[in-house]
């Protein structure tokens, strides 16, 4: 049963810090670290997959509509050339501008970094830093356009940018959507545009790391644990997606870089502490 409840308790985190942008790496290593857990199933590959596939099937829902149009869109622009001033061509293509630079270095450094750079100590400066960037972004960015209006150049840097997500603490959607703030997106736009590049790259992490799983370099599967962890990251993934582009109609991501603080102050002060 102890297991049952950590698994919902992981589920529920991946699905929330997934997209809020607080890191949800930092609160899957955190989490176990905090309360003493010490079940390996719970930190294993397998169900880093699992947990995975709960918050991309979150977004393949709640933006199914947007896919729908973009993929026959991007394939049109193949064919035709030409955007033909269709904003869902664009759009198509301006998310596989920011896909090649996070999956490449994704796939170059993720083994690398996952070995070496996983230490609670870290993942507490990683989260100043983020705090740090996202506030700089929010107070300092143009926010001047929408998604219509960002440039190729723009979807590269923010897909650059991304990449430093693989440090654990730093925060894939908090990194993006501090990019798109800086590439002049206003708040709403910048993280729209961060939940439909992540679909591709957590499709991508998914694909690679589950064939893993299928190649036998990892074992221990625990049927029941896993479809707990997936059904409430997708759950929790689901409500975290509607609530921050609601939330951020209206406000600043003020409130995340405060969260971001806190945790850290209180990592560092169990980490220094043990």
């Amino acid at each position: 049963m102890d297991q049952i409840i950590q698994a919902m308790i992981m589920g529920i985190a991946q699905g929330l810090t997934e997209f809020l942008p607080i890191s949800s790496s930092g609160h899957l290593l955190l989490i176990p670290y905090l309360f003493g857990w010490t079940d390996p199933f719970l930190e294993s590959l397998a169900f880093s997959v699992v947990l995975h596939a709960g918050t991309l099937l979150a977004l393949l829902i709640y933006f199914r509509d947007d896919w729908v149009r973009l993929i026959p869109a991007g394939f049109a622009t193949l064919r035709d050339r030409s955007f033909q001033g269709n904003p869902d061509r664009r759009l198509a293509w301006l998310l596989v501008v920011s896909t090649i630079p996070a999956a490449v270095l994704g796939f170059a450094l993720n083994d690398v970094i996952e070995a070496n750079v996983r230490q609670a100590g870290l993942v507490a400066i990683m989260l100043v830093f983020g705090a740090a960037i996202l506030w700089t972004a929010d107070r300092w960015g143009p926010r001047t356009h929408t998604i219509d209006r960002l440039t190729m150049r723009g979807a590269f840097g923010i897909g650059l940018a991304q990449a430093l997500a693989l440090i654990p603490g730093v925060s894939r959607s908090g990194i993006s959507i501090s990019a798109g703030l800086f590439a002049g997106l206003d708040r709403e736009g910048a993280a729209r545009y961060s939940f439909l590049m992540a679909t591709p790259v957590i499709l991508g992490a998914v694909v690679y790391e589950g064939q893993k799983l299928v190649r036998g370099q990892v074992g221990g599967a625990e049927p029941l644990v896993m479809l707990v962890g997936v059904v409430f990251s997708f759950l929790a993934g689901t409500f975290a997606i509607a609530i921050l582009l609601r939330y951020v109609r209206t406000r600043s991501y003020t409130i995340f870089v405060v969260y971001r603080l806190v945790l850290a102050a209180i990592v560092l002060a169990v980490f220094l502490t043990r």
